[in-house]
């Protein structure tokens, strides 16, 4: 047997033609959803089918960002990727790299070519975007005066501020002529002064908002002095002038809410501020309170009563404090005093008489105080504690001490 060939390599052989074939690189294919599967790990898997046939799809998670979109079973769709071949099932299968719905095509195209000029003209640079103010006074809009947008926008910004003056004006956002009329409408707000503006629809298909996708809105918003918030279809929506816009609101009334703030939260501010300057006021005013009442003593410590107050208790002390010394002095002096006394009684010749000693005088009032001072017959004073003798010596004898 000649030229048997492995599985593998009649996989490969094949997937090969598929990669050299420039026609299955790149290519629009068109159907009917299918077996439709979101899969935990991002990727979806699918099929396109028509009358003839069914082709297998799947688009990875990493090109997710090609759907703009929630995909469902029966939708008609237009898938833009690459034909190969998984080599391990051996089956061949489109690789989507984006996906738009059906009738929508050439509008995706013309889409993604004024995407990309914009874009490198710099239109969408975030430098030009203006800030929208916290506090919006007065409120342009610009979409159809009836509808379910305009209802949207009037009833939250009138919950959330009934204070905002809003300002419609009434444009054609869809079909001949409507981007005609919503540039009109910017530049007629944006000339009138308000503080920003909020340009729009309700959700529909590519071909009913196409009008914001339209160049000439682009620039009148990019040129618009004021603050511009997109607010074009629902969520998934995405246009051109979502891109330019200042800020996109991804529906209507979250453009509401992005444009005014709630007044109740206002309030709540208001009352938390009021409760904090309250509560920052009362604790200066105790500091202070406190501040004075040292300052009150300090002042009155310093007073001129005070200070006599203070002199003259200072001076009551220190008498106090002399008369004591003075008592102490005195009793000391007292004491010694009488040590003296005691001591001077002691010496007194008047004590000494009193016990029966005699002072001796001379005739010529000389002190006697030995035998040898007298003689035989010389007359001597004799005085004692009561009186005076007058004598006579009849003899003397000195004492012999042994």
């Amino acid at each position: 047997m000649k030229n048997v060939y492995t599985v593998g390599q009649i996989n490969t052989y094949i997937k090969n033609m598929f990669v050299q074939d420039y026609l299955l690189k790149r290519l629009y294919v068109k159907g009917e959803v299918s077996n439709l599967k979101y899969h935990s790990s991002g990727h979806i898997y699918f099929s396109l089918k028509d009358e003839t046939g069914t082709l297998s799809c799947v688009m990875f998670a990493g090109q997710r960002k090609g759907l703009a979109f929630h995909m469902e079973n029966g939708q008609q769709v237009i898938v833009l990727g690459t034909v190969s071949v998984y080599e391990r099932d051996g089956k061949y299968q489109l690789y989507a790299n984006e996906i738009i719905l059906d009738g929508a095509g050439l509008l995706y195209e013309k889409f993604e070519a004024l995407k990309k000029e914009l874009l490198e003209m710099g239109m969408f640079d975030p430098s030009y975007k203006q800030p929208i103010p916290s506090y919006v006074k007065r409120l342009g809009i610009v979409t159809a005066s009836t509808g379910a947008a305009v209802r949207d926008i009037i009833n939250i910004s009138k919950r959330r501020n009934p204070f905002v003056q809003l300002i419609l004006y009434p444009a054609k956002v869809q079909g001949e002529g409507a981007a005609q009329s919503i540039v009109k409408g910017i530049k007629t707000l944006d000339a009138y002064g308000v503080d920003a503006m909020i340009v729009g629809r309700g959700g529909g298909s590519i071909e009913d908002l196409w009008a914001f996708n339209e160049e000439a809105v682009a620039r009148a918003i990019f040129e618009c002095r004021t603050p511009v918030i997109s607010a074009v279809g629902h969520e998934t929506d995405t246009t051109i002038a979502d891109y330019v816009a200042d800020l996109r609101a991804p529906t209507p009334s979250a453009a509401a809410e992005l444009a005014v703030a709630d007044v109740r939260e206002i309030f709540g501010k208001l009352e938390s501020y009021r409760l904090s300057i309250r509560q920052l006021m009362e604790k200066n005013l105790d500091y202070a309170r406190g501040c004075c009442q040292q300052y009150r003593l300090a002042l009155a410590a310093k007073s001129p009563e005070s200070l006599i107050r203070d002199k003259r208790q200072l001076a009551l002390n220190d008498e106090m404090l002399l008369e004591q010394l003075m008592k102490e002095k005195l009793t000391e002096a007292k004491n010694q005093l009488g040590i003296y006394a005691e001591r001077l009684n002691g010496l007194s010749p008047l004590k000494k008489l009193s016990q029966g000693y005699a002072y001796v005088m001379s005739e010529k009032r000389e002190r006697i105080s030995s035998v040898e001072q007298v003689k035989k017959g010389e007359k001597l004073s004799l005085y004692l504690a009561d009186g005076e003798i007058e004598a006579k010596v009849e003899d003397s004898r000195k004492l012999s001490h042994a």
